[in-house]
């Protein structure tokens, strides 16, 4: 790759990439993982200077691509100065210290990488904690690596063994941190159980928007909603979940959240940490895939969000797969043949809003079943009656006689039950 060049990069943060293809990866594979890992690295403020694939059977347990290897590319990287070096698989605590002492410049891995992006973006108290806790699991084996200026200060007047005792005190304070954040995110979890039930209550079909990040997911819900959600076409530009109602064809009403974004090589930890928030993935009547048919990785990233899906046990939801950015030739051309391989599956353009009825219609017909469309008149005298079904129930209209109330609604089927006496015809 070319040096830093242009002025917009002259202040950013220098970085190489290293990829390594193991035993069961095809190069393109790797290729296609740095090219995602170059994209992360400019959604952190970075640029990247330079790349290596480095072809290895298994990890090196000490150095991870072998000492021999990584003196190679330090020689490259003591000429060329790169501020950081990143690697495309997590690391090791042990891995990323000797290779902190050959490259003498600070080592990063993919999950670090993500942490950080996920840092800069997170906006609400409960994603901001998500992210602190995701960051400091990742700190905490890692602990020994931030003291080791401390193990060369060794005797000396004012320097007996101070690096061991605070390195109890660092993990013991993290420790800690780590119990106060998730009892908080706890408050956080129940507060959204009881904003569930309360939609369970009063009947809204509850659909989630869920696919690999700048797949489109935002551009989609701004589309049909008018959120105005950030949609930057960049990696994971959303990270707080946003619902809106939306009003479909036939008068029925859904709840549609925007969710944060999958990708390969997910950290575990960051999945643990935003499990109050997938929750609302878990909780969906209906899961809509967002897909970037354009995308050159397109079935490789299919599989990574179903991998997710699978982790938080949302992967036996019925899924509505969009095939999105068929405005551009690519995704033209991809559409078919993904179509052929995955179930019900429709096209639409978020961007210019293409697609958006077929994709409506649908959603009408996947949500039918879970309402019933009932006209019904009922006396007057059963006011709790009419007052629960007000509760529960999308109105359509409602006129009063004089000893009874027309109410024309979609009830829950679940509830529709009591109301069957007082229906008349259609």
């Amino acid at each position: 790759m070319d040096p830093v060049n242009s002025l917009s990069d002259a202040h950013k943060e220098t970085a190489l990439l290293i990829g390594v293809q193991h035993r069961d990866q095809t190069l393109a594979d790797i290729e296609d993982t740095l090219e995602e890992l170059a994209q992360l690295t400019d959604t952190a403020g970075g640029v990247v200077v330079g790349d290596f694939i480095c072809r290895q059977d298994k990890p090196h347990p000490g150095h991870y691509i072998g000492k021999g290897k990584a003196e190679e590319i330090a020689e490259w990287v003591a000429v060329h100065k790169p501020a950081t070096v990143i690697f495309d698989d997590e690391l090791s605590p042990a891995q990323g210290r000797n290779l902190e002492k050959i490259f003498k410049t600070k080592v990063i891995d993919r999950t670090q990488m993500i942490l950080d992006i996920f840092a800069q973006h997170a906006r609400t108290k409960e994603g901001c904690l998500q992210i602190e806790l995701a960051q400091l699991g990742y700190l905490l084996p890692r602990l020994r690596r931030m003291w080791t200026h401390l193990e060369r200060q060794k005797g000396g007047i004012g320097m007996h063994g101070p690096g061991e005792s605070q390195l109890e005190t660092d993990r013991r304070r993290i420790e800690e941190r780590m119990a106060r954040i998730r009892k908080d995110l706890t408050q956080v979890q129940r507060h959204r159980q009881e904003l569930r039930r309360g939609r369970r209550r009063h009947g809204w079909a509850l659909a989630s928007l869920v696919g690999y990040t700048n797949a489109g997911k935002s551009t989609l819900l701004n589309a049909l909603t008018d959120a105005n959600v950030k949609a930057y076409d960049q990696l994971f530009a959303t990270l707080d979940p946003t619902t809106r109602q939306v009003e479909l064809p036939d008068n029925q009403s859904i709840l549609l959240t925007d969710t944060v974004g999958f990708i390969r090589k997910l950290p575990h930890g960051l999945v643990e940490s935003f499990k109050a928030t997938l929750e609302e993935v878990v909780e969906a009547d209906l899961l809509i895939h967002v897909i970037d048919a354009s995308h050159p990785g397109v079935e490789n990233q299919i599989k990574a969000v179903n991998a997710v899906l699978e982790e938080i046990g949302a992967v036996e939801k019925p899924v509505l797969n969009v095939l999105n950015k068929v405005d551009l030739p690519a995704g033209q051309e991809a559409a078919p043949r993904l179509a052929r391989l995955l179930d019900d599956t429709l096209t639409v353009s978020a961007r210019d809003k293409q697609g958006l009825d077929t994709l409506l219609d649908a959603l009408c017909d996947r949500l039918r079943d879970r309402n019933r469309h009932m006209r019904l008149r009922i006396p007057l005298s059963e006011g709790k009656k009419i007052a629960t079904l007000k509760g529960v129930a999308n109105i359509l209209s409602e006129e009063y006689e004089d000893d009874a109330a027309r109410i024309d609604a979609y009830i829950p089927a679940r509830l529709s039950g009591p109301y069957e006496p007082y229906e008349i015809e259609h």
